[in-house]
């Protein structure tokens, strides 16, 4: 995961109207390819000339001009969000034609800018690369254990009983795992290791 990368917080629009046609942007925060497919259904108006769109999920990407000219809509939208720092995100740009041809350098800056705008006016949160841990701690120790731990934003992923403790999995920020595994040893008195799932 990249440094200073951020998605977007909630859905987002722009809309722009360039020579008598309509432009309109749609954005929002996705986490996986189905669930940008399931955005771009929803959101595309099948009464509408063109719905061009495109999407980043880290190293994966996809775009699509939607019947304008190759590289004139799909590929600008992608520019829009890498431009801005953005990954796991869609945004579908949908076309009413309004009756005076922009042309492809008009197509261009129509798609393109009409998504940097919506992507610059939305509310943005950062992306925190995470990692998973287990821990294995005895009964007596749990409570507090699972207290100090959400102290640095470990969230318990899933909590199995046994015989012998507990074994928990946990998600956490990167950055906060080597504090953890040194606090589940400090609390355990060096009984229980946090051990990397990933």
């Amino acid at each position: 995961m990249s440094e200073g990368l951020s998605t977007l917080a909630q859905h987002c629009r722009h809309m722009e109207e360039i020579k008598k046609s309509r432009f309109l942007a749609l954005a929002a925060p996705v986490d996986s390819t189905e669930q940008a497919q399931v955005f771009l259904r929803e959101v595309s108006d099948p009464s509408a000339t063109h719905n061009c769109w495109a999407w980043r999920i880290g190293q994966d990407y996809r775009f699509n001009d939607d019947g304008e000219p190759g590289g004139t809509a799909g590929r600008p939208i992608l520019q829009a969000i890498e431009g801005q720092g953005i990954d796991r995100a869609v945004v579908v740009v949908t076309r009413w034609y309004g009756g005076i041809k922009l042309g492809a350098g008009g197509l261009v800056r129509a798609y393109g800018g009409t998504a940097a705008e919506c992507l610059r006016r939305a509310e943005r949160v950062p992306i925190v690369a995470m990692s998973r841990l287990a821990v294995h701690c005895d009964f007596a120790g749990l409570t507090l254990l699972k207290a100090r731990l959400k102290e640095l934003q470990a969230e318990v992923e899933r909590e199995v009983f046994g015989t012998d403790g507990v074994e928990l999995w946990l998600r956490l920020p990167e950055s906060r795992v080597i504090e953890a595994q040194l606090r589940v040893s400090d609390l355990s008195r060096g009984r229980s290791e946090a051990k990397r799932l990933d």
